[in-house]
Order: structure tokens, then sequence, then C-alpha cells
């Protein structure tokens, strides 16, 4: 259910969604959070689309405040969303005019729930420091996104980390946890040895390769360098330098399957998806503590990082990183391997026709069991 409230006040909307409720108990009381969403009104639409994905697992207010033109006289838009348009959650959006649009903290104030988190979340453009906004002061947890940030994912990083302030956090940190998960479980194995150096390769644009190798800076405390790829998105390789050899995590171009090789251990595929915003977003709503961890890849481990000046291809050629066609080509023979495992254990325990059963019983038994083992080897 859509309710459009024009040229309204927050009084106005404030009683609206208390008759909503006794109206029609489509909103329960059990909301955890209010999560503001400051956006511009390109992004309205997709931003509230994300946020009531991630909602579905942490249900909350959801305020979006929209700024729109700022000539004119002030005026304000409401739209409340509940239902099947609201996920698990209840969406206020809220559309500024004139003066009005640069006072969106004393609107979004009479519409925040009593005595419950406020988490502040910027789809696009962030402020410079996000603590100092008049917005973003309000909240607990301020989550910014330097993917979706105008200017090149090291400059906008470096001004999060000059403005960090605990509760600071970005959703291209999110995107690097089954990164760090796996990387954290290959180096939780025999030989427990030191890493001496690490590199990663990630693309152009990805912000989370600049914070995935200033975290292994920080936890790690050995030399990182990052080189960039000409194609492909996001991280797409980690080495990790250890006396007995190289641990690999590559992910090909594209792909949602890693390939992860290790010294004294067969290669192995993994599981390791691209995540999606809503994904990520639901995941920094789950905690409302600082985040230690990302403050120390951000402002310590980012900040010591080596970019090498060689593409990822000349670090390919030159053996100090993993080809991805190569990780891809053992990530195909792995997948074939498993698949032929898998059909002969089925054809071995078919089971042959029971003794005295005819003979064309048998001859047909036969006949299938053989098609199958050639179809197994071809």
């Amino acid at each position: 259910m859509i309710v459009d409230l024009p040229n309204t006040s927050t009084a106005a909307v404030s009683k609206k969604l208390v008759a909503l409720r006794a109206d029609t108990g489509s909103m329960a009381l059990s909301r955890v959070l209010t999560l503001v969403v400051p956006v511009d009104e390109a992004d309205a639409e997709q931003a509230i689309e994300v946020a009531n994905d991630a909602s579905r697992q942490h249900p909350c207010r959801i305020i979006v405040v929209v700024a729109g033109n700022r000539r004119g006289v002030a005026r304000l838009d409401g739209q409340i969303r509940v239902g099947g348009d609201a996920g698990a959650s209840e969406v206020v959006v809220l559309r500024l005019y004139g003066p009005l649009a640069s006072h969106g903290r004393a609107v979004v104030t009479p519409l925040l729930l009593a005595d419950s988190p406020i988490v502040v979340w910027w789809p696009q453009e962030a402020p410079k420091d996000p603590a100092a906004d008049p917005v973003g002061a309000m909240g607990q947890r301020r989550i910014t996104d330097a993917a979706h940030t105008t200017g090149a994912p090291r400059t906008v990083l470096k001004r999060l980390a000059a403005a960090y302030s605990p509760g600071d956090s970005d959703l291209a940190w999110s995107r690097i946890t089954l990164w760090r998960g796996l990387l954290a479980a290959a180096l939780d194995q025999p030989p427990y040895e030191p890493v001496t150096e690490a590199l990663v390769v990630a693309a152009p644009d990805s912000p989370s390769g600049e914070l995935l190798a200033g975290w292994l800076a920080s936890r790690l405390r050995c030399p990182v360098s990052l080189a960039r790829s000409k194609q492909g998105s996001g991280i797409i390789s980690v080495r990790l330098e250890r006396r007995s050899g190289t641990v690999d995590l590559v992910r090909p171009e594209d792909g949602n399957t890693s390939m992860l090789r290790q010294p004294g251990q067969p290669d192995r595929t993994l599981a390791l998806p691209h995540r999606s915003d809503a994904e990520c977003l639901a995941d920094e709503l789950r905690r409302l503590d600082p985040d230690e961890v990302y403050e120390e890849a951000l402002t310590k481990g980012f900040p010591a990082l080596r970019t090498s000046r060689r593409t990822a291809s000349e670090a390919v050629r030159t053996g100090e990183a993993p080809s991805p066609a190569e990780a891809e080509r053992t990530a195909k023979r792995l997948r074939r391997a498993a698949r032929a495992a898998g059909s002969s254990a089925m054809v071995e325990k078919r089971p042959m026709p029971a003794e005295g059963a005819s003979s064309e019983d048998v001859r047909k038994a036969a006949a299938t069991k053989l098609a199958e083992v050639k179809e197994r080897r071809s």
C-alpha cells in the first residue's frame, strides 16, 4: 500500500502512520531500528528497493530523505509505504523543497522511532565527513558506499580515513566479507608460518580491493602491494607469500567460483559470489557498535599500502601474481572430475538384475551400465 501526502507536515505524516497501523494492522511494532536514507531523486527508488530487501532480516522504519529543488517556497511532500510495498519495514519518503531542503535533520527527528538505534546510509554521494553531517550526527552507525561516490577509490578512501569517527563503515568493506573469511580459513591450517608479503589484484574502480589490501596489511604486519587489472570487476586475486610457498585465491573474471591453491594440499574450488547491495547493507545492520577491524584496515593498513606500477598482466607474466586464466582452467577441470566421480558412484550403486532374472533383463541392465560408463568417459 502506498499513501501519498502532498504538501504536508511531519505531524500529519506521523498521524497517518498511527492511523494505518490501527486500520490495517499491517505494521508490526517490532521495529529494531530507524534507517535514514539521504538520497537524490534519481536514485530514490533503487535505494528503497535495497533497503526493503535488507529490512527482511532487520525490521525497521525506513525514512528516505529526498532533497529536491532548493528554489521556491518551502514544501514537504510525504509518502508512506506499508505491506507488500515495504518489505518487513514501513517506508516514509520525505521530499523536501525550497529552504526546507537544507533542514533534513529537523524534518526527520519527529519521525524517529523512540528508544531505538539510528543508522544513516548514503547509497550514492556521501558527505566528506559523515559524522559531522547534520543527519549523520544522529546515527550510531553511518554507512557510506565508496564504490558509488564520485572520485577515484583511493581518493575517496583517503577522505573517509581522514574523517573517520567510531560508527563509520562502508559497503565496500562488507563486499569483502567472503574474501576475508576464505583467506583467514586458509591461514588457519598448517603449516602455521608467517606471511612475508602479499599482493592483491583488483579492478581500478574497486575500493574493496584497497580495503582488502589494507586489512591484510593491518592484520599480517607485512608489506602488501596492490596491482590494478584493466579487465574484470572487483577483486580478482590474492597471493600470500610464505616460506613453504604461496597461498593463491583467485576468482576468474565475472565468475562466482574461486580457486584456492596452497602447498601440500590439492587445488579446491570454493563459492565466492559477488554480493548484492542488500546483502551488504543487511550485514552492516547486524552490528550497531563500532567496527574496530574496519577502522584498523582504513586508518592504519590502507595508508601503508604499496601501489604497484605494474599492471596485473605484467605481474602474472613475471610470476608475482596468479593467473586468472589458469585458475579458470583448473576450476573447470576440478568440476569435471567432481561430476565424473558423482556419475561413477551412481553407476556403481545401480543394482544388477537379481539371480533368476530373464536374459532380456540382464541384457538391458548391462547395456544401460555400459552406456553410462561411456558417457562418463566422454
